[in-house]
């Protein structure tokens, strides 16, 4: 397993653009697909974006496709996602994930097993 901790959410107007990063530990990071997913108040936690462990793939929900981009620095353990064009409904609590299983895209929360504590974002209109 591997150790999450998200940074980089706040307060932004819609329109505007947000970057969030999501730290790992441990020397296995590279080996795993990371993911991004959100979750609302009174809603279940949805998949937002995921990567595979190069970097060479990626996989976007609708609602985010050509918005959101993920990254991935293996040297720095680290998964981004730049959140641009945001929209009141982008307000959530986001999650970063790792998962070491081969299917893809891996887009259901049972798929992962290792989780951030998450970091809320707030698009205001």
């Amino acid at each position: 397993q591997v150790q999450l901790v998200e940074s980089g959410g706040g307060l932004v107007q819609a329109g505007g653009s947000l970057r969030l990063s999501c730290a790992a530990s441990g020397r296995t990071f590279s080996l795993y697909t990371m993911a991004w997913f959100r979750q609302a108040p009174g809603k279940e936690r949805e998949f937002v974006a995921s990567i595979t462990a190069s970097g060479i793939s990626t996989h976007y929900a609708d609602s985010v496709k050509g918005r959101f981009t993920i990254s991935r620095d293996n040297a720095k353990n680290t998964v981004y996602l730049q959140m641009n064009s945001v929209k009141p409904e982008d307000t959530a609590v986001y999650y970063c994930a790792a998962t070491g299983a081969g299917l893809w895209p891996p887009t259901y929360t049972a798929m992962f097993h290792s989780w951030g504590q998450g970091t809320q974002v707030t698009v205001s209109s």
